[in-house]
């Protein structure tokens, strides 16, 4: 029997999810912070990813993203359809303009929510790692404790940022370049975690793609009998992130950062 839509629903339980999303990203959805800076801007929280590339994709609103690399200091300009992505290294600061939404995509999923991402902390907050640990992680929830300690957390970041952006357009990339290596030594210990992930997860599914390869090229395309389908729905809604409230899925190799991001 069909429906006017297709054919008639089947009540067959649905698939698991045993493999991440395509390409093993990490997805979440951004609704930009409003909060005005020190700078006057309004905005989230400045911050580099060490090992993963991060896209905005945009969805709605306006605004823009700053960035700090070693090509200097860019303001990009964000609107619907939209799409702007930053390297491992690369400062970035999301600028409100005008209810700006956007839907991230992160390399490496689990890897950004297992510590990826270091602030642009003052010089004094990065040199001592329970300090930073002290004012990066959020208290659980979504109440008004969590807003005041994320509102704190962004404008520590955007003390910091100021004085990096400052001497990178003066020239002198020396402080930029400190607080990379500050950030390299704050998380150099998590990374035999984060090569865990990595195998699991973004390495895995490389690999799969190739012993699809060779079993395609051997005429023996037995694995297409696996095929499935699968579906979600954001696990938490309006979380406090770092760039803004975050709507976040609860998918196969990512860590959900409910305490932390």
């Amino acid at each position: 029997m069909n429906t006017p839509d297709g054919p008639a629903a089947v009540n067959t339980p649905k698939p698991a999810l045993p493999h991440p999303l395509p390409g093993a990203v990490g997805l979440s959805h951004l609704s930009a912070y409003d909060w005005e800076a020190a700078d006057g801007v309004c905005g989230g929280s400045p911050h580099l990813h060490l090992v993963c590339t991060e896209a905005y994709v945009v969805t709605g609103g306006r605004g823009a993203v700053q960035t700090l690399s070693p090509d200097g200091y860019r303001d990009i300009p964000l609107e619907p359809g939209s799409v702007a992505w930053f390297t491992p290294g690369t400062v970035h600061r999301m600028v409100q303009g005008g209810d700006l939404r956007i839907t991230v995509l992160m390399q490496n999923s689990g890897l950004p929510e297992a510590g990826d991402a270091v602030f642009t902390f003052p010089p004094e907050v990065l040199a001592d790692p329970e300090r930073y640990a002290a004012v990066a992680t959020l208290p659980p929830g979504t109440g008004a404790e969590v807003e005041e300690a994320a509102r704190r957390r962004r404008d520590l970041a955007v003390e910091g940022y100021l004085g990096l952006r400052e001497a990178l357009v003066a020239g002198d990339d020396g402080p930029y370049a400190e607080f990379q290596r500050a950030a390299a030594r704050l998380v150099r210990g998590k990374v035999p975690r984060w090569r865990e992930l990595w195998r699991a997860g973004a390495l895995a599914t490389a690999e799969r793609t190739g012993a699809q390869l060779d079993a395609l090229q051997a005429g023996e395309p037995g694995y297409l009998g696996e095929a499935t389908a699968h579906e979600t729905a954001p696990t938490r809604l309006g979380g406090f992130g770092m760039c803004g409230r975050r709507d976040e899925y609860n998918l196969p190799g990512t860590t959900l950062p409910y305490g932390g991001e």
